[in-house]
């Protein structure tokens, strides 16, 4: 039996109609309970969630066409290039996590944007000998060499089974024939008007030649993106970072008083590196190792939650948001001083992942009492991201998975746009630390192990996640969302495991994020009233603001596959076969 589900809309009324018309099915009856207050889409085979509809067809086609779970990974990240402009992209970079089911082994590929060939440590400071914020956020200077093009070939040519025109052709019919226009697409062009429309090479691609906004219903065209594709189908890898695509990229980035140049964009390199292995309740957790941070906070945060009762302590009740925030204040704190590229400094990922050193944070929290972050330091150890990145999750029929999160920093990257590539610009450079001890565009701090540093990747908050049960992929997750990204992935995980949610009911729970400095605990509006009183009497700092994350997960269950795509979001879609 193959069942297709449109929307997580169709997949919650599907239960009820099927009893209006007498015929609800025992597989019906053991996929959908009464008791769950909200229902993921199901599928018996193959499944994709990410964060545009599209995209997400895409990956569902591949699949269908016999590819695998790589195969359809790369597919997304190539069309999300064209549907979700914002965040999805060929000039940004990101991080792949990969489960093989053959041999139960687990990959991580790191595509993250390097620094340029003549960045330097200073690079962003002005005249005063401070950060200067618009030199890292919204100039040449703030591009990093792309990686996310390198990234999808190198996983498709080693993990894959089709060829490259046949994982593009989706995304190379969709910029040339376009796309119509969202309301989540209009929302955000006509939002972000001022600073997209300064650069001409953008604006005469995503405003009307009059300079007005596309509406709703309108078709969005990208023939130079279409050509750009064109030529990664037929050349591979040196059809972006040789050729001419590299030159107008290096050619836009030099105008705008960027360093890269063409032989930075020839010698990027994909890495692939072993994963961050955590054990929480029997289930084996698997994350991005660093330039990555998230993935060690996670499992650092696991363990010291082990140390409390937090399925006694019931979802988004006081106590446990208490001794999350507490362990996420610890976390955030070490990820200061202790985190950046592995290949240019040491990063004590063992020891900052060891159960002794969670029991040594899990006994400096008081129960019954907020810290203060001024009394919070990094710790004594033994002998960031934006929230226009973007996450997708693909399980395929033979239970191998992918989560990747990939992003151009901020919502459409630095603005830019390589006139006659059709591709923005990141301006990831920003999360260097443009100065120690000075707050990025997120208000993270980073020190020394993450400073600009040519060739260096910078420092992420990126956190594609796994979690494996009985050797195989039982949760698929990962969100975008800037320094919220760490704590929205540990919080599904966490709703999964320890508070019995399905994974539609685990996605949308509130959310709470601590990240050490300012010292405040950020919370979603529908947070219990009387929730954060409590949390004010034990001393915590609760601020009420804007939504966070938008994640895109799949479960693998008895009864088949379960995913979920974030109600936070507009536009995004989880389907199966």
């Amino acid at each position: 039996m193959k069942v297709k589900i449109r929307s997580a809309i169709a997949a919650s009324l599907l239960l009820p109609l099927a009893l209006v018309s007498g015929g609800i099915s025992a597989k019906s009856q053991s996929i959908y309970s009464s008791i769950d207050t909200a229902h993921p889409v199901w599928a018996e085979h193959g499944m994709v969630a990410s964060q545009e509809a599209l995209a997400t067809q895409v990956g569902v086609e591949i699949l269908k066409q016999g590819g695998n779970a790589v195969d359809a990974s790369v597919a997304v990240g190539f069309a999300l290039a064209v549907t979700l402009p914002r965040a999805g992209n060929l000039g940004g970079g990101g991080f792949m996590l990969l489960h093989r089911a053959e041999n139960n082994t687990q990959v991580a590929i790191d595509y993250r944007e390097m620094a340029p060939g003549k960045a330097h440590r200073d690079m962003f400071l002005g005249d005063d000998g401070e950060a200067d914020p618009v030199l890292s956020r919204q100039h040449g200077l703030a591009v990093g060499v792309p990686g996310t093009v390198a990234g999808m070939i190198a996983a498709l040519e080693k993990y894959g089974t089709m060829s490259l025109p046949q994982v593009l052709a989706p995304a190379i019919k969709l910029a040339k024939e376009g796309i119509v226009v969202t309301p989540d697409l209009a929302n955000s062009l006509n939002g972000l008007k001022s600073r997209l429309g300064k650069w001409p090479s953008t604006k005469v691609i995503f405003y009307k030649p009059d300079g007005s906004s596309y509406k709703a219903g309108e078709r969005l065209i990208q023939l130079d993106l279409a050509q750009t594709l064109t030529r990664i189908a037929k050349q591979g890898q040196a059809g972006f970072y040789k050729g001419e695509t590299a030159k107008r990229i290096a050619a836009a980035v030099q105008q705008a008083g960027g360093v890269m140049t063409e032989v930075d964009l020839a010698n990027y390199k994909v890495v692939e590196r072993t994963p961050v292995n955590g054990e929480y309740h029997g289930y084996q957790v698997v994350s991005m190792p660093p330039p990555s941070s998230g993935g060690i906070h996670i499992i650092q945060m696991l363990n010291t939650l082990s140390h409390f009762p937090l399925k006694e302590y019931g979802a988004n009740g006081a106590k446990s948001i208490h001794v999350m925030a507490e362990s996420m204040r610890r976390a955030y704190a070490d990820r200061s001083l202790y985190l950046g590229d592995p290949d240019f400094v040491d990063v004590p990922v063992a020891a900052l992942t060891s159960q002794a050193y969670a029991k040594q944070l899990a006994d400096s929290i008081n129960p019954l009492k907020a810290s203060r972050s001024d009394d919070i330091h990094p710790g004594k150890l033994a002998p960031y991201e934006s929230d226009q990145t973007t996450h997708y999750s693909v399980v395929d029929r033979w239970g191998n998975a992918v989560s990747n999160t990939y992003t151009l920093n901020f919502s459409y990257g630095s603005g830019l746009v390589a006139a006659g590539t059709g591709v923005l610009l990141n301006n990831e450079m920003d999360d260097f630390s443009a100065k120690p001890g000075t707050p990025n565009g997120f208000g993270l701090i980073g020190g020394k192990a993450n400073a600009v540093e040519a060739g260096k990747r910078p420092l992420s908050s990126m956190s594609p996640t796994i979690v494996l049960k009985d050797g195989q992929a039982y949760l698929v997750t990962g969100s975008p969302g800037g320094s919220r990204i760490i704590t929205t992935t540990l919080q599904v995980i966490l709703n999964v495991l320890d508070h019995d949610m399905n994974i539609a009911e685990a996605t949308a729970a509130s959310r709470v994020h601590h990240q050490w400095w300012p010292d405040e605990l950020r919370v979603e509006k529908s947070i219990n009233p009387d929730t954060k009183a409590l949390l004010e009497a034990m001393g915590h700092k609760v601020k009420v603001k804007s939504s966070m994350g938008s994640t895109q997960s799949i479960m693998r269950t008895e009864q088949g596959l379960m995913g979920a795509s974030d109600p936070r979001r507009m536009g995004s879609a989880t389907l199966g076969y």
